[in-house]
């Protein structure tokens, strides 16, 4: 049976905003796209059959138009920070959007994107290459690939070098800390579900969630001294 398609925002019709509205609608989700240029409306107009609102994302009579309420989840994807700061604050306080999700532009901006701002999600292209090309080739080192909830949560990866604390036991013999839990094992290209029984061998990715006060005890478990 297959997921019920989601009504999703997106504010940004650049070529973000754009690509990902083209991707939702081709896994089935109603997506309506607010952007304020008419000519790049009038460019992808017929290009991208989606439900089309004229106006700034950052005022509340475009939003109304766009029926945010009925929206399960908000992009907002320009390509300036202090407008999607605004486009999150708004659907979360003004129409309370589920899920918002924000494009950080630059780098430097990305401590501002917070629950405070209503952001669940913030995605900053950056530190997602930095952290990608970190998890292709570090060994023995935990890497943050996204952080989730606010912040509230980590994606870590490590791949097991030989002599990790880890190497050799079973999932359910490692001393975890609160707080974190591994979801996956990787291992010759296959996925593993991780069980108590488990075994952990050098080589092996292992993908865990963690609290931000978690990280350093998670390393001390799975990561060799270096």
């Amino acid at each position: 049976m297959s997921q019920r398609g989601i009504r999703i925002a997106i504010a940004g019709a650049g070529n973000v905003g754009s690509f990902v509205a083209k991707d939702l609608m081709s896994k089935g989700h109603d997506v309506v796209l607010i952007e304020q240029n008419e000519a790049i409306v009038a460019t992808l107009g017929d290009e991208l059959d989606v439900n089309w609102v004229k106006g700034d994302a950052c005022e509340l009579h475009t939003l109304d138009a766009a029926v945010l309420s009925s929206c399960d989840v908000v992009v907002a994807a320009t390509g300036d920070d202090e407008d999607n700061l605004v486009i999150s604050l708004l659907a979360k306080q003004e129409f309370a959007v589920p899920r918002v999700v924000a494009r950080v532009n630059h780098p430097d901006n990305e401590w501002l994107f917070t629950e405070t701002w209503g952001v669940d999600v913030a995605v900053s292209t950056p530190h997602l290459l930095t952290s990608l090309v970190e998890e292709a080739v570090s060994v023995g080192d935990l890497v943050q690939l996204l952080r989730l909830e606010q912040g509230k949560v980590a994606l870590l990866e490590v791949t097991l070098a030989e002599g990790s604390p880890a190497e050799g036991k079973t999932v359910g013999e490692l001393k975890m800390p609160p707080d974190c839990t591994i979801v996956a094992v990787v291992r010759q290209k296959h996925v593993i579900t991780p069980g108590e029984d488990t075994p952990l061998h050098a080589g092996d990715e292992v993908l865990a969630l963690a609290a931000p006060e978690a990280e350093l005890d998670l390393k001390r478990v799975l990561a060799a001294d270096r």
